[in-house]
């Protein structure tokens, strides 16, 4: 692997005359190790294509043209566009695309592709959500998020949220291992999550009413600390009788909170929301 140390990170971008851009959330990997852990997680193919989400200096996205058929960097900054010219000019399998991954989405692969990025917090949820949601979703995505964020994604019933629902509802994600902050540079403030999404729209979206279901998730969680059958009637325009009914028709206590639900319990209430 190329090492890209603290100084050679500061030394490259003095030379290009820039530095990290908080706004777009810049953290750059100096740390090896964690640099392999991301590679093992992603359990790369010599036939894979990778579209690669924020590669910054392209460090991982030269361990990633190592071993895929071929790689697209999306990267927002022009800056970090130009010195990624020179950090990966030793790789033709990598195609540089300046723009902003949320938009660039003719760039997406016909194929089947897998999904890689270090994230930003406020790209997290977003990025992810759009490519379950696509028309050609990838095979799996392995993201670093921020350790929190991470666990969220991640969690089970009593401790789910809007975001967890949204994910398990199209895929399976995992956390596979932690990243500490000093892996980067600048250092964060909190620590980093390498979470992997797999078997992503072969689950539990299929055949649903999509808007409905996340329009029924949405109003229980309104107020998460309140309980379901308060927050259902009033975010459904339902009778508070009638929410009670629903629930215990589907085996749901109407004294519980939405973080106690599982995805199969949303699908329940979802299922038989015609019915009342």
């Amino acid at each position: 692997m190329n090492n890209f140390s603290k100084q050679d990170t500061k030394n490259l971008l003095q030379k290009y005359n820039t530095q990290p851009i908080k706004m777009f959330g810049q953290n750059f990997l100096i740390d090896q190790s964690a640099i392999k852990k991301i590679i093992e997680a992603a359990d790369l193919k010599p036939n894979d294509i990778v579209l690669e989400i924020g590669p910054g200096l392209g460090v991982l996205t030269q361990e990633l043209a190592k071993r895929a058929k071929k790689v697209i960097a999306i990267e927002k900054d022009f800056k970090m566009v130009e010195i990624l010219k020179e950090t990966l000019k030793g790789f033709n399998n990598v195609d540089i695309v300046q723009g902003d991954a949320l938009k660039e989405t003719h760039v997406r692969p016909i194929l089947p592709y897998k999904v890689i990025g270090n994230l930003p917090f406020y790209l997290t949820a977003p990025i992810i959500r759009q490519f379950l949601e696509a028309e050609n979703p990838p095979q799996e995505m392995t993201f670093i998020v921020q350790k929190e964020v991470g666990q969220r994604i991640c969690a089970k019933p009593p401790k789910m949220s809007i975001l967890a629902v949204s994910v398990q509802i199209y895929a399976q994600p995992k956390i596979i291992s932690y990243i500490s902050k000093k892996s980067f540079w600048p250092s964060p403030k909190v620590d980093s999550a390498i979470i992997k999404i797999s078997n992503i729209g072969t689950g539990q979206s299929q055949g649903i009413d999509k808007d409905l279901f996340f329009k029924v998730v949405k109003a229980g969680f309104s107020q998460p600390r309140k309980q379901l059958i308060n927050n259902l009637s009033k975010g459904l325009v339902m009778e508070k009788e009638k929410a009670g009914k629903w629930l215990l028709r589907n085996k749901i206590e109407p004294s519980r909170r939405a973080e106690t639900l599982s995805v199969d319990e949303w699908l329940d209430l979802l299922h038989s929301f015609s019915k009342n």
